[in-house]
């Protein structure tokens, strides 16, 4: 199997030297154990998914530990949370850098343990599934921003993406780009059925498999559009209470990512309701049954991938750079439409900017397209944000699948998906 170099490489290293510890969160399949194994070959492993090593943690954690030298690469250690308290006891005693790399696929449980035991010795990383930059080998590793800078130095090494819905439609695992005779229906028919009765069965203790794949399925056909409870709930037949534990879950697990609405005094008119995207465009897909890229692309739901895609890009570039981007990428919808002339008549539109980002007091409005040809009227809804008095508006950009980056009027521009 080929690896491929992963861009968080650089910034894992120079963590790991700097602190006591490392954590690597992420969804399974990632790929966590596989950087781990190749930067630091000789690092001793210990899975918990192993039952003997898994009972000999529970129940002598402190010892444990301390039968092994460090560093040490402990794998799901959010399964025995007692031996974050036991690592803390030894770090507390030792001013070496470098002693655990800690993992784990349920990171809501995993930051937990490290927040209340670890704080101040654990740095915490996120490793996403592959990015476009990864599969195309590029070596760019900044964070999306739409302004000048980053368009400057994103331009030093662009590159046509080929077969871009075969991308979107594949999915980022990286088993299915080192491994070239793995069948994707294989590969995420598995994925669902271990997911479901290892990951979820372990949080939930659920029995009924089927009615959450049902629901997976149902919050899958929703990618890119707002979180509505009570519609999943009537579609599955569940409680909107139970609709909610099990849509935790799935982010705890990193399966979905909840998009935080952008509001604030002056936009007293804006929904306060996240917007909800899967983590993975090709598991999405195999779940709402878009078994190729052709009739994925052609399909109803090709804005919603497309803008699904593009989000999860812009997210990663912020991932592999070691930033956080929870608290700077947004989303705003009006509850009041917009009036537009199309051929000569009234249409309304939602009120809505696909993504904010916020950067040094300065707010960035990105519409996501999938068209060929943009048009200044894409941005429309950009000028709510100059409302905002006490921030100030930066240049918007549309992402799409132009050739060539156009600028549209003053302050906005038109991006090719490889600018990202």
């Amino acid at each position: 199997m080929e690896y491929i170099n992963r861009a968080i490489e650089d910034v894992l290293k120079k963590r790991f030297e700097s602190a006591k510890s490392i954590a690597i969160t992420g969804a399974r399949q990632v790929g966590k154990t596989t950087l781990t194994k190749h930067i630091y070959p000789s690092v001793r492993r210990i899975n918990l998914k192993n039952v003997v090593l898994y009972n000999n943690a529970k129940e002598d954690p402190q010892g444990f530990l301390e039968n092994f030298e460090r560093p040490l690469f402990i794998d799901e250690v959010q399964r025995a949370p007692e031996l974050i308290d036991a690592a803390k006891t030894i770090l507390d005693d030792v001013s070496e850098r470098s002693n655990y790399l800690f993992s784990g696929s349920q990171k809501w449980e995993l930051m937990k343990g490290l927040s209340e035991s670890l704080a101040g010795m654990v740095s915490i990383l996120e490793l996403g599934n592959l990015s476009l930059r990864e599969i195309n080998h590029i070596s760019f590793n900044k964070a999306f921003i739409p302004n000048m800078d980053y368009i400057q130095s994103r331009e030093a090494d662009i590159r046509k993406y080929e077969n871009l819905w075969c991308i979107i439609h594949k999915g980022g695992y990286p088993e299915l780009y080192e491994n070239n005779l793995r069948e994707w229906e294989d590969f995420y028919s598995s994925y669902v059925s271990t997911y479901i009765e290892r990951d979820v069965y372990e949080i939930t203790k659920i029995k009924d498999y089927n009615m959450f794949y049902r629901f997976m399925v149902s919050v899958a056909a929703r990618t890119g559009n707002m979180l509505d409870y009570s519609s999943i709930a009537k579609d599955i037949g569940v409680s909107v209470e139970t609709i909610r534990n099990w849509i935790a879950v799935l982010e705890k697990t990193d399966i979905i990512y909840l998009l935080q609405p952008y509001y604030n005094s002056h936009l007293s008119r804006a929904i306060k309701t996240p917007k909800v995207y899967f983590r993975d465009t090709g598991l999405a897909a195999y779940l709402t049954s878009w078994l190729t890229p052709e009739t994925l692309e052609n399909g109803a739901m090709n804005g919603a991938f497309f803008e699904t895609f593009v989000v999860n890009e812009i997210i990663k570039s912020y991932i592999n750079e070691g930033k956080n981007y929870k608290n700077r990428i947004y989303y705003y919808r009006g509850k009041d439409k917009v009036k537009k002339k199309v051929n000569g008549s009234d249409e309304f539109e939602e009120n809505e900017i696909d993504l904010i980002i916020e950067e040094n007091g300065i707010l960035c409005p990105i519409e996501i397209k999938k068209t060929t040809n943009p048009k200044p009227d894409n941005a429309s809804a950009f000028d709510v944000l100059d409302k905002d008095v006490d921030k100030k508006r930066g240049m918007g950009v549309i992402i799409c699948r132009s050739d060539y980056k156009l600028k549209l009027k003053d302050n906005l521009y038109a991006l090719p998906i490889e600018y990202i």
